[in-house]
């Protein structure tokens, strides 16, 4: 495994990150043990979590993914892994604290309660899971003014970016977090939180944790120079997009997966052109000796502006291939042959 420095920050984090959103509903706490076992046998030192978890966020659910990893986690030495955890944004999830909007109590409660979960004193990473105002998210992808505006058609209120800053500069302070990351986030709102930084002394963002993979590049269009500029550290997550780029559905529209277990869920793989693509890449991979899985991870494992790639699996064969598949290196030829799929068939996931 591979090492690399995350942002502006003196952590040093495995290139290949173990995402755990299917514990508590998919995957059991034996289960969930296992596969952190796995990880850290294989070089992985880097963690990722959210108190929603798991996925899909239920109100009957969300908090246990957190718990089970404390679970673990007691017994791990703590110094030696980096673990990132994420608080829910406002007016998703109503059952999250009310779904009230970031607000200095609600992060602060937000952070205690993943700590008492995680059973540590600290965080390494603390990330905002969306952003708090308007913007176009899992599989929304035009901006909406209309939604400026509450149902009395008054202009929303939403907490100001400087003073979520001002928070996470306090749990900072405290010692309850190192540093901090965005999720989900838009090019504006990226650059505002490190200019509002810069402006009032407050912690810069050091990671921007979203959706990468072969039938989502979005990234490549702006976020990516963003990331390069201002030295953020990219945290590539979805990057087999939902199974699709496994090709079992390809191979089996019913094969048992997130896709057939939760319907109507992750819209953003519904839309035209999804199919045809994931066809597409995976019989390119299998024109050239390889799985369709080693083609999508290994490409996003070893993009220039990707810092770490989130794979999680509910089974453990599927872990091993995924942590596996960092030792795949794609040829120039096949890179150029991705590109050309992607310039037929631009982002169909976005």
């Amino acid at each position: 495994m591979d090492y690399i420095k995350l942002g502006q920050t003196n952590l040093s984090v495995s290139k290949v990150c173990l995402g755990t959103m299917t514990y508590g509903d998919q995957n059991t706490q034996a289960e969930a043990n296992a596969q952190l076992d796995y990880a850290i046998s294989q070089g992985i030192n880097f963690i990722d979590t959210a108190e929603m978890y798991p996925v899909p966020p239920k109100a009957d659910t969300w908090t246990r993914t957190e718990t089970m990893i404390g679970h673990w986690l007691k017994h791990q030495p703590r110094d030696k892994l980096v673990l990132g955890s994420k608080v829910s944004g406002p007016r998703r999830l109503n059952w999250v604290r009310g779904g009230e909007p970031l607000t200095r109590a609600n992060m602060r409660a937000a952070l205690h309660g993943s700590l008492k979960r995680l059973q540590t004193d600290y965080l390494d990473l603390y990330q905002i899971h969306w952003p708090e105002r308007n913007v176009p998210t899992f599989g929304q992808y035009q901006f909406d003014p209309s939604a400026e505006l509450d149902k009395q058609g008054k202009p929303q209120e939403w907490i100001s970016i400087q003073e979520q800053l001002e928070t996470l500069a306090e749990l900072i302070e405290e010692g309850k977090i190192r540093y901090i990351g965005l999720s989900n986030e838009q090019p504006w709102g990226i650059m505002e939180f490190k200019r509002i930084a810069k402006q009032y002394n407050l912690p810069h963002i050091a990671t921007l944790q979203n959706a990468y993979n072969l039938l989502n590049r979005s990234i490549d269009f702006g976020i990516s120079e963003i990331c390069y500029r201002e030295n953020i550290s990219l945290l590539a997550y979805s990057p087999l997009a939902f199974g699709h780029l496994t090709a079992k559905y390809l191979d089996n529209p019913q094969a048992q997966g997130r896709v057939t277990l939760f319907l109507g869920y992750a819209q953003r793989y519904t839309k035209t052109n999804v199919l045809a693509a994931s066809a597409a890449y995976a019989k390119l991979a299998r024109d050239n000796g390889l799985t369709p899985v080693q083609l999508a991870l290994s490409f996003v494992m070893h993009r220039w502006c990707v810092t770490s790639t989130i794979v999680g699996a509910t089974s453990m064969a599927q872990l091993q291939e995924n942590i596996a598949a960092y030792q795949v290196k794609l040829t120039p030829e096949i890179l150029a042959e991705i590109d050309a799929i992607h310039l037929r068939y631009t982002n169909p996931a976005p």
